[in-house]
């Protein structure tokens, strides 16, 4: 941590802040701190301020348009960004975000998420980064520098507890004081702490009775306990309160114009109901980061230097990936002999590549983490390009679940219509999705929209019967060979105005089409907004399409004729965009359609399977005992094909898991994510995750926090405490380099009770090394001051936990082999 930059505002920010306020009325102030649109601030050139740019991250910088036609780097979710457990490693991953940031003239990145994985059943488990609060403190920290030391801002979120998606946008989510500090809050304080960044954004749910984004006790706990001096912006459409959000230090309320800042804190300013000096420091703080990414006049930016573009960014995401990967079994033959990974290129005649996401890449979760990479590696480009023709693939299962975005066979264009009639020159279209957020093609004025046409031509792969629907709020008109199928329109189920984008499709019309033909298709929408008062304009929609359904019986046949011809079978289990994503919650753990069936089928037919399980979250895996190995990839971005043949064959698997996995659902300490009455409890206190296994006399685990597999032996032989750092001596005791992750951590003394308990361990600290066969490595990892306190409920503070601990090194929480007594001073 000691060479990250940490950017110093310069000496006169406070006086061109000052300058720049002055120039401003009441008008502006409010229309500045209101947006401009979806995703910039007004430019105010009277007062030397030019609009600023923030985009949604963390896997990639969309920048103000979600479309194919503006490409982006598609980089492995946080889960497994996390999962390398290096700082550095993410730090230069910062770098990257920030140097395509800089390519699309983004100030600020709506990111890193950095709520916590509590539920398994989380639905954007995949954006979070762990469910320990230290680790996710330790990743984000590097992030946060990597971005920012290159002038680029960020905004911790989801400030604070928005850990589940079912009704998040009305939840209020019920926390003891403890658990908020020492878990939910615990990484905000981190990051402010060691990087200073720029921003934060509030989050829809409500805490303890108050709306995140006018919640005064949390804002002052981050602004004034913490020391964050940076802006506030709140969750798209979150902010609901014009004086009780201003007077919260609520700075940005996004989207704009019609939020409810602007004429409305004109009017309440004008009323009396709140004070112009609160919208001041609003303003300020917006000034202030203006200064900072060189949006304003007269001062240079925090950073001088201009972010060069990364030389061979998709040979940076591929080691991302691999070193993301986490092997967590890896069995050898009963009869003796090497574990099944990794394979030997040379030696394979044959290797049967199985399931529906090796040849159509699952690189990311759904909702707005979502960008378009230029291209993409699947798991089968990425083994043919390592092996040749060895490669054998089967589908082995059809995912359908819903109908999906029109895609192979169709060549599409979109565009808006005038209420003349007249239409705009087209855009070309990378799936049937039209997702115009924030902005209308051709600077088209609201005003003037009547509706959005997509057409083009479908040339049919598959004689039968094709599935035709559509997907958005509104009305919908759909042609397929110059017949209307649908004419009518769909009103959404839920409050939440992402769900008929996000949510499944509806089917309208079955067409018999035959191979080889090509029909024209066109798909009409005039939508019905569904976002809150004020959002700008959002035409969000799809023409939606599935071929005919094959035989799963003899899918599943042929996967088990070619498993039982090769050498070693690789099947590629994988979550769909209907399981996991932005909008709503999962319902279970279970992998979609009949993949379970299949691996037991694959599995019995040849001994040397290898199970490459590609999800961001935790599924179940009732097969596990039946397979050679078992490959977590998570959602490993555009290079995860390459990544995955890489690591396959050698390349060694860094990852660790941020997250324990259950055996089962039931068996999981957290399960309850639907809110009873409009308030979620989270009556399990500080016990999530392994903290919460750990003290639990119910079934074991699947595999636990911080557990990953190397392709060599380590042997840890030494572990002394001194002056609060720890040293672990580790040996690489196998045959080939390898990268290990120490980790250390805390347990009180026996017979300890606090209110409401102690965990058993505490993640206190961690190192990735890497190590020659033989060679020794000496890691030092200091002990923060923070890992032997709790929060006192009743005396509002930290307190140091009275008597000793007991420090532990080792490769997981359950596998630790170094232990020590420490009394902390």
């Amino acid at each position: 941590m000691s060479d990250w930059v940490i950017p110093d505002d310069r000496p006169e920010y406070a006086e061109a802040v000052e300058a720049a306020l002055a120039k401003m009325d009441l008008e502006t102030k409010a229309d500045l701190l209101a947006g401009l649109d979806m995703w910039r601030t007004i430019p105010v050139p009277e007062a030397g301020l030019r609009s600023m740019t923030v985009s949604d991250g963390p896997i990639g910088v969309r920048g103000r348009f979600w479309t194919a036609a503006d490409p982006s780097l598609a980089l492995p979710s946080p889960t497994a960004q996390a999962a390398s457990w290096d700082p550095e490693l993410v730090r230069r991953i910062g770098n990257l975000l920030a140097a395509e940031s800089r390519r699309k003239d983004v100030d600020v990145l709506l990111a890193p998420t950095i709520n916590l994985q509590r539920s398994p059943l989380g639905g954007r488990h995949f954006e979070a980064f762990s469910e320990d609060p230290y680790l996710t403190g330790r990743i984000a920290q590097a992030y946060v520098a990597g971005i920012q030391e290159c002038g680029v801002g960020t905004t911790m979120k989801h400030y604070v507890a928005n850990d589940a998606e079912t009704d998040r946008f009305t939840v209020d989510n019920i926390i003891g004081e403890r658990a908020l500090r020492e878990l939910y809050l615990r990484p905000f304080e981190m990051i402010t702490a060691a990087v200073r960044p720029w921003g934060v954004m509030t989050a829809y749910n409500a805490v303890n009775g108050h709306t995140m984004t006018a919640h005064r006790e949390l804002m002052a706990v981050l602004r004034e306990e913490f020391g964050f001096d940076g802006f506030n912006v709140s969750d798209w459409g979150a902010a609901r309160h014009t004086v009780e959000g201003v007077e919260a230090g609520l700075d940005l309320a996004m989207p704009g114009p019609f939020t409810v800042y602007g004429k409305a804190l004109v009017a309440a300013v004008r009323e009396g109901r709140t004070g112009e000096n609160h919208v001041d420091e609003a303003v300020r703080r917006m000034l202030k980061l203006a200064a900072r990414v060189g949006a304003l006049e007269g001062v240079r930016a925090a950073v001088d230097e201009r972010v060069e573009a990364i030389a061979d960014p998709e040979a940076l995401l591929r080691e991302i990936a691999q070193r993301s990967f986490v092997l967590v079994q890896n069995n050898a033959p009963e009869d003796g002999g090497a574990p099944a990974l990794p394979l030997a290129a040379d030696a394979i005649g044959g290797l049967a590549l199985i399931g529906p996401a090796a040849a159509e890449a699952r690189i990311l979760g759904g909702g707005s983490a979502t960008v378009f990479p230029s291209k993409v590696v699947s798991p089968l480009d990425g083994l043919r390009e390592a092996l040749g023709d060895r490669v054998r693939y089967a589908q082995g299962v059809d995912l359908f679940e819903k109908i999906q975005a029109a895609g192979k066979g169709f060549d599409l264009k979109a565009y808006p219509v005038r209420k003349d009639g007249t239409g705009l020159p087209p855009l070309a279209l990378a799936s049937g999705d039209v997702k115009w957020m924030g902005y209308l093609p051709g600077d088209l004025a609201q005003d003037e929209f009547s509706h959005a046409v997509v057409e083009g031509v479908f040339t049919v792969e598959t004689t039968g019967e094709h599935v035709f629907g559509t997907r958005g709020t509104g009305l919908h008109r759909l042609v397929i060979g110059g017949e209307v199928v649908f004419d009518g329109e769909h009103v959404p189920s839920s409050d939440d105005p992402f769900e008929a984008f996000f949510g499944p499709a509806v089917e309208r019309a079955t067409v018999h089409l035959e191979a080889g033909q090509q029909v024209s298709v066109r798909h009409e929408h005039t939508p019905v907004s569904v976002f809150p008062p004020g959002y700008p304009p959002s035409v969000l929609f799809g023409l939606m399409h599935a071929g005919p359904r094959p035989d799963e019986d003899r899918l599943i046949a042929e996967a088990v004729e070619a498993a039982r011809a090769a050498d070693v079978a690789v099947v590629v289990v994988s979550t769909t965009a209907l399981t996991e994503s932005e909008g709503f919650d999962r319902r279970d753990l279970r992998l979609p359609g009949r993949q379970d069936e299949l691996v037991a089928a694959v599995a019995e037919a040849n001994p040397n399977t290898v199970v490459v399980v590609n999800t961001g979250s935790p599924v179940e895996m009732p097969w596990s005992d039946g397979v050679a190995a078992i490959l977590l990839t998570w959602f490993p971005g555009q290079e995860g094909g390459h990544a995955l043949a890489d690591v396959l064959l050698g390349a060694e698997p860094g990852g660790r898991l941020t997250t324990t996995w259950p055996r089962r659902l039931e068996d999981a300490p957290v399960v309850q994510v639907v809110p009873t009455d409009g308030e979620l409890h989270y009556d399990e206190g500080v016990f999530i995750g392994y903290r919460a296994w750990e003290q639990r006399d119910a079934a074991e685990p699947a595999f636990w926090f911080g557990h990953g597999l190397s392709y060599t032996e380590w042997t840890y032989e030494d572990l002394q405490v001194d002056a609060g750092e720890v040293t672990v001596r580790v040996r690489n005791s196998g045959t080939v380099t390898g990268r290990e992750v120490v980790q250390v951590y805390l347990s009180p003394e026996a017979g300890l009770d606090l209110p409401g308990g102690i965990e058993p361990h505490r993640l206190a600290g961690f190192a990735a090394i890497e190590a020659a066969p033989g060679e020794t490595v000496d890691v030092a990892i200091p002990l923060e001051d923070r890992s032997f306190q709790y929060w006192d409920e009743a005396e509002h503070a930290w307190r140091q936990v009275p008597g000793g601990w007991t420090v532990a090194a080792g490769r997981s929480v359950a596998d630790l082999r170094l232990r020590a007594s420490v009394k902390p001073a």
